[in-house]
């Protein structure tokens, strides 16, 4: 009998309590972790398979932080698509589709299970590599950078009509807050911190020369050098494809698509019938929009046909 009890205390300290879980595929992975599908594979000692992973975060019995990770990404996007529309799912992998368990959570989790310890590291003993922690997003840099990307994404709209009354969010300000999103993840959603991104500055629409043509109607002319090095950039990405992840395409509403492409020190953000935003490493919390112009238009159009799309 103390033998039985033994093994159930095992398999209770074995068990995986599932907090949330998260996509890790070329048109879908957390982008705090990379600029591109190969970095934030590398980020987790992963081979960066052309089929992707799932990512399960949760605490054993003991309270430790693990990330599973699945290669049936199919099953992991489903748990996440049921938790998103407010079901419940048992997110339970198969033995035979986990191919890493890896000590501690590569992204930040608000939500701890219920009924073990609070969430701590593992004992290093017990760990097969080195231990993953979130990136530090306190402080301004490239993985703030590309959660402040992530944010005017999903809070397009938001953004957008800052630039379309003349109005722009104040320094510290976060579309977040206002529209009463809650900090704190759901199961299914990326667990990231939400950035604040700083006072939006609006850019003259940029000529295929770099130069700005006659401004929108309230916009103020402005020749910044680092919009400019972010378009060149991302032109250069038409004559030589960046590595898988860099360029995005998501739903928009309408015909229109989300555009997001990443580069060494700078976010992209756009709708493919709109404008487009940049955020810069050496511009600490700034938003620059950019008007369309005569040449983003078909830049964006480009970007789009080379981009990965979630399937």
């Amino acid at each position: 009998m103390a033998g039985t009890d033994e093994e159930a205390v095992a398999a209770a300290d074995d068990a995986l309590y599932v907090l949330t879980a998260v996509l890790l595929t070329p048109a879908q992975f957390p982008s705090v972790l990379g600029d591109d599908y190969p970095e934030a594979c590398a980020a987790l000692g992963l081979a960066p398979s052309a089929d992707g992973y799932g990512l399960v975060l949760g605490q054993d019995g003991a309270g430790a932080r693990w990330t599973v990770v699945v290669d049936d990404v199919s099953l992991v996007a489903v748990a996440i698509a049921s938790w998103d529309c407010g079901m419940e799912y048992d997110l339970s992998p198969d033995e035979r589709s986990v191919v890493a368990a890896l000590p501690g959570w590569p992204l930040a989790v608000a939500v701890a299970a219920p009924g073990v310890p609070a969430p701590h590291d593992p004992d290093p003993s017990t760990a097969d590599g080195p231990l993953l922690t979130p990136p530090d997003t306190t402080v301004w840099g490239s993985a703030q950078r590309r959660l402040g990307a992530d944010e005017i994404a999903r809070q397009w709209t938001v953004w957008r009509d800052q630039i379309a009354d003349g109005s722009a969010p104040g320094p510290g300000a976060d579309p977040a807050e206002r529209s009463g999103a809650d900090a704190a993840p759901e199961p299914g959603t990326a667990p990231d911190a939400a950035p604040e991104p700083g006072a939006a500055r609006e850019q003259a629409p940029e000529s295929g020369d770099g130069s700005p043509d006659t401004p929108a109607t309230g916009t103020t002319p402005l020749r910044h050098l680092g919009v400019r090095r972010v378009l060149a950039e991302a032109r250069a990405y038409l004559d030589s494809p960046p590595p898988l992840g860099r360029v995005r395409s998501s739903f928009a509403p309408g015909d229109a698509r989300t555009l997001r492409a990443d580069g060494p020190g700078w976010s992209l953000v756009a709708r493919t019938d709109d404008m487009a935003f940049v955020l810069l490493d050496e511009e600490p919390g700034e938003v620059l929009p950019v008007g369309r112009g005569p040449e983003l238009p078909s830049l964006l159009e480009a970007l789009d046909k080379l981009a990965v799309r979630p399937h």
